[in-house]
């Protein structure tokens, strides 16, 4: 998130200042996910749906692991440690390579002992480490660059279109070629809603709660932390930018490192900041925090797969599997997921994007199809069976030809112009995502009128207006004028963060 702030500035927080996606999970979708009484996403589309969605879901699931969560958290992990270390090769051996896949197994060994107890324990404590040590930075490279007004100065003279937006500015004219405000608005809240509301890495910590009121708070409460990312980890990146521009305009080196075509490394931001600026009690501290938020996300994502493969492909297979051998395929599946998100990441590389930029690209082609079959299974009880499987096949067939496109035109220097170029790959990304979530949800609506309504008894109590009046009581039980309260206070402070940054 950092190197997003460091290249385009304050673009990227249109995803980062989603604390109401997650209050829509936690007061809309997770009394639906509890009723339904499933431990992952695609078994609660095979109740909702077929086994064919739920298998379609899991293979989209899979595939989002390898292109993004591994692969990102991976290549993060091993610049971070390559920067904060300041170490190029060990051993002969390029040391990011050495710190990333250093870094896998370290956690897969916590897991594998560990379990999601580790995952939670983790979590809790790298939050405060990374938080205290972000909130550091931030005063620090403030000070460094001269202000806060200082740095709002700098990115702002940076025009980043002909359109005279500048950096500083979170809505850009509709014609920039990267973030236009409308595509921008209405991609983030695709993705978002996927990301926050449909995705088995972020859902099944909501599930894990005792009860509805207690996975309802824990949304509450992380929403409020989703109010800080863009605070704690984006505008250190516009920081460390500043403090480049500063020390370029006086003659000096730079403060960022290099690529190899002489361009400055903007995900590089952060680790910079860390290894330049703070003092080595704090520096060690907050290395610690990094690598346990690594760890963290990681292992969630190394119990995620094994339950995927295991309870929605193997076990469906061979019901009568003892728990001790689908543990160990559980583990083997996991290995090839991480093995292939590894392998991934050279090519990720090429693609040539800022890596938050690419995380956002690569989920916004994945999102459109997730959204639309969880959208209208939940909102609209018409949807059939088989229109919610062909929302999410047509989803998954576009998205993965979008990202070839995406590759293959990445790293060819002279393509012809023709429509398929145009549609797969020059249109921008975020139009791109609207467009491709329009079609899904046509193609739901459509296949779901030509073909047999769901039986009511089918979709009890796992859509909207389906729900018992015990289902509706239990649910008005789990919150009170408090919850509301600070629903109210997160979607205020949201508005108010749009309005500064307007």
């Amino acid at each position: 998130l950092a190197g997003a702030g460091a290249s385009s500035g304050m673009a990227m927080a249109h995803w980062e200042i989603q604390g109401w996606m997650i209050l829509i999970l936690g007061w809309v979708f997770v009394p639906f996910y509890s009723r339904s009484m499933v431990y992952t996403m695609p078994e609660f589309l095979e109740r909702r749906y077929n086994k064919e969605s739920r298998t379609i879901l899991s293979v989209i699931s899979l595939i989002s692991y390898v292109l993004t969560k591994v692969a990102v958290t991976v290549y993060a992990g091993g610049l971070v440690f390559q920067e904060v270390f300041g170490i190029e090769k060990l051993w002969g051996i390029d040391f990011f390579w050495i710190a990333a896949i250093g870094l896998v197994l370290i956690t897969a060994l916590y897991t594998i002992f560990g379990g999601m107890k580790s995952v939670l324990y983790t979590s809790i404590l790298q939050t405060p480490i990374l938080l205290l040590g972000s909130a550091i930075i931030v005063v620090l490279g403030l000070k460094e660059v001269g202000g806060w007004d200082q740095m709002m100065a700098i990115t702002s003279s940076i025009e980043v279109n002909d359109y005279g937006d500048s950096m500083a500015n979170l809505i850009r004219s509709n014609k920039d070629p990267d973030f236009p405000w409308l595509g921008a608005l209405i991609g983030s809240s695709i993705i978002g809603f996927w990301y926050w509301c449909t995705d088995q890495y972020i859902v099944q910590r909501v599930l894990s709660g005792k009860n509805l009121k207690e996975s309802r708070r824990g949304t509450i409460f992380g929403a409020y932390l989703k109010l800080l990312p863009v605070f704690l980890f984006l505008i250190p990146g516009m920081i460390a930018f500043s403090i480049h521009y500063q020390s370029i305009q006086s003659g000096g080196e730079g403060f960022l490192p290099f690529l190899d075509n002489g361009v400055a490394n903007a995900d590089a931001a952060f680790p910079t900041l860390v290894a330049k600026l703070l003092p080595a009690g704090v520096k060690g501290l907050v290395v610690c925090g990094i690598l346990a938020a690594l760890m963290s996300s990681l292992a969630s994502l190394f119990n995620s797969s094994a339950m995927l493969f295991t309870i929605d492909f193997y076990k469906r297979l061979k019901p009568e599997t003892p728990e001790k051998k689908l543990v160990k395929i559980g583990q083997f599946a996991t290995l090839v997921i991480v093995v292939l998100g590894i392998l991934w990441i050279p090519i990720m590389r090429s693609v040539g994007d800022v890596l938050y930029t690419y995380l956002q690209d690569v989920q916004s082609v994945l999102a459109p199809g997730i959204a639309s079959a969880f959208l209208l299974g939940i909102t609209w009880k018409r949807t059939s069976a088989k229109g919610g499987m062909w929302g999410l096949i047509s989803g998954l067939v576009i998205g993965l030809t979008r990202l070839g496109a995406k590759v293959y035109y990445s790293n060819l220097t002279d393509a012809p112009d023709s429509l398929f170029k145009y549609l797969f790959y020059d249109l921008n990304w975020l139009y791109f995502c609207g467009w491709m979530f329009l079609f899904c949800i046509l193609v739901v609506i459509g296949v779901s009128l030509a073909t047999k309504a769901p039986e009511p008894q089918k979709i009890k109590g796992l859509v909207f207006g389906t729900t018992t009046k015990e289902d509706n009581e239990e649910d008005r039980k789990s919150w009170n004028k408090w919850d509301v309260v600070h629903s109210a206070v997160i979607l205020a402070l949201t508005g108010a963060f749009y309005w500064y940054f307007w």
